[in-house]
């Protein structure tokens, strides 16, 4: 019975944070990107090229294994369209913290004429709250992940 109850909480809790995690996309997002889940991304046939739409601060303490930094403050079309494939079907999934600034910068490559962009749902912290690796500048892993701030 103890460990049905402890089942029900730690389902319960997932569930909740989903339930927020969606509610707070729901609001900032246009959803006119459509999202790629971390446990997708994750899988070993998963291949697609990772750009990071978080600011460079955010990008030195952790990102991503293999993750381009593109910002977002200051993202340059141009300057990423150059690091890209010209195969305009190549899978790209761009993240952020959660995955609102993603969107933007996402849509921006959708309207550059990619065909395969994806939005990673939850972004970083979503990776990581499902135990996956982030490493830092010296591509070692790391726990620390760069809490979003306005300022």
């Amino acid at each position: 019975m103890k460990k049905l109850f402890i089942l029900f909480i730690l389902v319960s809790t997932s569930t909740f944070g989903q339930k927020k995690l969606d509610k707070l996309l729901n609001k900032w997002n246009k959803r006119n990107v459509p999202y790629m889940y971390v446990e997708t991304l994750a899988l070993p046939k998963t291949d697609a090229i990772l750009l990071d739409a978080r600011e460079e601060k955010e990008f030195k303490v952790s990102h991503l294994k293999n993750a381009i930094c593109v910002g977002y403050d200051n993202f340059k079309l141009k300057e990423t369209l150059e690091k890209l494939p010209e195969d305009k079907n190549t899978k790209i999934v761009v993240y952020c913290s959660l995955g609102i600034r993603s969107e933007t910068v996402a849509h921006k490559l959708i309207e550059a004429g990619y065909t395969n962009v994806y939005n990673l749902y939850g972004g970083i912290f979503e990776w990581k709250n499902n135990n996956y690796t982030v490493v830092d500048t010296l591509n070692k892993p790391t726990e620390k992940v760069h809490a979003f701030s306005k300022d």
